[in-house]
Parts: structure tokens; C-alpha cells; sequence
């Protein structure tokens, strides 16, 4: 019989996280599934594994710790009774599972913690790079949880955390990677067809991935360019990578010119044209020499990829100024949080126009972010994990 696996996470990178990771497990003979606390689960169902028990879109989007109103609006709408029935759920399947993998923050594993079985800890939200690198940013009760007896390890995103956990006695801490950096592959998208020739900079746009604040996002940041107007180094062109989630005729609502396309659409004003692409972000990724972002796991990517951010606070409630400046200090000098037009003219001209940071921060995206595959040796570790810890037949 094949050791049967639950996945628990809490949030839209975090089940893009566990995704990745699963897409390795299923190579393995495991019988698996997930429960998504936060948001319906559409990245596991993509992958066909199966989603058990209730799922629903949350006011804050599973972003309650960013403000406390967020959590009242969440409780309002159903948060208490979606948690008692997710809870049910782990404790049905309990009765005949064998291993829990938890992706997140401390809620996830309390809920692998609290159902008695062995598990797996991936945690996602905490790095020592919040405090200057200095230790731990796990608290006394994220310690106590890892050094369980049902934790059978736990899978921290960069070298200096884990060196400080394993400082603090937590044995079962491993750094194999980040699989923030995984899925990346470009598919050889030809940007000349939309008109951006070989040579010509490019500034990527990343208003995030959650409807309605993307949208609001995006506004902001085209207002930014129209600041910008033609005050910035020459042939350079604007992509913005669209996620799924965001649709033509709310784009059509914004003050520029849509115009839809196959593949996304234009985005005009006066001379100012921002090209839109669908399901190409690792192509425009690559094309891209910075970004201007108001996201969260698109702009660990870029970070890791190399790419000097600029960025600017919105009104959340994601990417409120709290999440901004606390993302400057997790990614370090390769991002710039601008107060206005003015700031990100001078530091985009600066930045551009000197050649020698680039391997800064290429150098600091490698330190922060890790290299791709850890996907891959995260998964490895798990199968092996929950096998030996599996139960065994009567």
C-alpha cells in the first residue's frame, strides 16, 4: 500500500511552492493530496492533485497579519467556520493517512503539529534577512514546534537562516534551496514579434497577482510612468506580466488605451506603450534588465534571476509599506522602495547607467535566492522522510 501524503498550505506562493515540490513527489510511489487553508487551491488542481475539503476566496487573501482590520473583515467572512471544517477534514483524513507535508507559516504547522502525525515543515515566510542577519527570526514556539517529536524536518529558504536554527539545537533544519527558483524555464518567446529589438532595455511590471489590489497596483505604477514620460535612458521598452487572475475587462477599466490581444494586449498613452503578456513571466523574466514591482514571490524571482526592483508601497492589502520595506530588507541592495517619480528617475538613471552593480546584483540574487533545483532535493528528502515514517501495515 503507498504511503499516502497531505499537503497543507496557506496562500497563493505558498501553494506555488508546494506545487513545485509535489510535481517531483509524484514521481514516487505516494498517494497524495492537498488542503489549501487560504484561497480555492487552483495551482494543485492544475497539477491534478486532489483538493480536499471546503476552500473559498477570503477578504485579505491571506494576508491578515499585514493589518488587523484585514482579520476582521476575514472573520466576517467566514474565516472561524472555514477553519473548524478544514480542521475536520485533517482529522478524517488522519484516520487513514500517513505523513503531512506543511508549506507556510506557523499555522500550517500547528495544523500538521496538532494532528499527530509525522510531518514536514517547508517554511516559506521567515528569513534571518528581515533582521540584518542577525538570529533567529523564529520564535520560541516556531523552535519548540521543529524540535517536536512529529517534526521530521524542516526545509528553510536560505544558508544563513539554517546555520542560525542549527545554532539554536534545531538538528532537523536542512537548506537545499529555494523553490521560489524553480519553474523558471523561459519557452524562446521572440519579443521582436511585439516589436522590442535585440539590445533594447526592457522594464518589466509586476502589479501582483490578486485581484482587485493588481489592479490597483497596476494603476499606480502606469501613473509612474507617465511621470517618467520620456526622462529615462533611451530605447527602452515596458512589458507587464499579467498573471491568470486578471482579466481584460477590468484592464479595460484602467485610464489607457487596451487593446487585447492572444497572448495579452497593449496598453497605451500618448507615446507611452506597456506590451501585456499571459503565461510568458519566465520569458519576460529573462528579456527584462529591471522591474518595477509591487509583488511578492514575482519579485524574489527577479531578484534571484539578477534583476535590480524598483518598488512603491500601495494600499494592501498585500503590498501596503510595511510589506514593501520588510521586502527590502529580505532581498537587500537589489531593491530600491521609491517614495515617488522623482526617487525612482534618479535611482533608475543611476542604476542603469552603471554597469558595475550588475554583478552585484546578480551575486546578491545567488546569495538570497539560491540556485534552481531545490524543488527537486526538497522532494527527494521527503519521500524518504515519509516512508521511514509511514505506518506500518497490521
Amino acid at each position: 500500500m503507498q504511503t499516502k501524503v497531505l499537503c497543507i498550505s496557506n496562500g497563493h506562493g505558498e501553494d506555488q511552492v508546494a506545487v513545485r515540490i509535489l510535481e517531483h513527489l509524484r514521481h514516487y510511489p505516494l498517494t497524495l493530496s492537498a488542503l489549501p487553508i487560504v484561497g480555492l487551491g487552483e495551482a494543485y488542481e492544475k497539477l491534478g492533485i486532489p483538493v480536499l475539503g471546503p476552500t473559498k476566496v477570503l477578504p485579505s487573501g491571506g494576508f491578515v497579519y499585514m493589518d488587523s482590520k484585514e482579520l476582521l473583515k476575514d472573520l466576517q467572512g467566514g474565516l472561524g467556520g472555514l477553519t473548524v471544517q478544514q480542521w475536520k477534514t485533517i482529522k478524517t483524513w488522519q484516520k487513514t493517512g500517513d505523513f503531512i507535508l506543511a508549506v507556510g507559516d506557523i499555522v500550517v504547522q500547528l495544523f500538521a503539529w496538532a494532528s499527530g502525525l509525522p510531518y514536514a515543515f517547508v517554511a516559506t515566510a521567515k528569513s534571518d534577512y528581515y533582521l540584518g542577519g542577525k538570529p533567529t527570526v523564529f520564535d520560541p514556539w516556531d523552535r519548540w514546534l521543529m524540535n517536536s517529536g512529529k517534526c521530521r524536518g524542516v526545509f528553510i529558504r536560505d544558508q544563513i537562516t539554517t546555520t542560525h536554527l542549527k545554532e539554536k539545537k534545531i538538528e532537523r533544519a536542512y537548506y537545499l534551496g529555494n523553490p521560489m527558483m524553480d519553474g523558471l524555464e523561459p519557452k524562446g518567446f521572440n519579443f521582436e514579434t511585439l516589436g522590442i529589438p535585440q539590445g533594447d532595455r526592457v522594464g518589466l511590471i509586476l502589479p501582483g497577482s490578486r485581484p482587485p489590489e493588481a489592479y490597483r497596483n497596476l494603476q499606480l505604477l502606469l501613473n509612474q510612468l507617465v511621470q517618467l514620460g520620456g526622462q529615462t535612458p533611451s530605447k527602452l521598452h515596458y512589458l507587464c506580466a499579467l498573471a491568470g487572475a486578471l482579466e481584460d475587462e477590468e484592464l479595460a477599466q484602467l485610464d489607457w488605451r487596451f487593446t487585447p490581444t492572444a497572448i495579452g494586449g497593449y496598453l497605451e498613452k500618448g507615446s507611452l506603450i506597456v506590451r501585456l503578456v499571459r503565461g510568458l513571466f519566465a520569458d519576460a523574466l529573462k528579456r527584462a534588465d529591471f522591474a518595477i514591482a509591487m509583488a511578492g514571490t514575482a519579485t524574489e524571482q527577479c531578484v534571484g534571476m539578477g534583476k535590480p526592483i524598483f518598488s512603491f508601497a500601495g494600499e494592501g492589502p498585500q503590498f501596503t509599506y510595511a510589506f514593501a520595506e520588510a521586502q527590502t530588507r529580505l532581498l537587500g541592495p537589489s531593491i530600491f522602495l521609491c517614495q515617488n517619480s522623482e526617487e525612482l528617475k534618479h535611482k533608475l538613471w543611476t542604476t542603469l547607467e552603471n554597469p558595475e552593480k550588475l554583478a552585484l546584483f546578480r551575486d546578491n540574487g545567488l546569495e538570497r535566492m539560491g540556485i534552481a533545483g531545490a524543488s527537486q532535493r526538497i522532494a527527494a528528502q521527503i519521500f524518504q522522510l515519509a516512508t521511514e515514517n509511514s505506518r506500518q501495515p497490521n
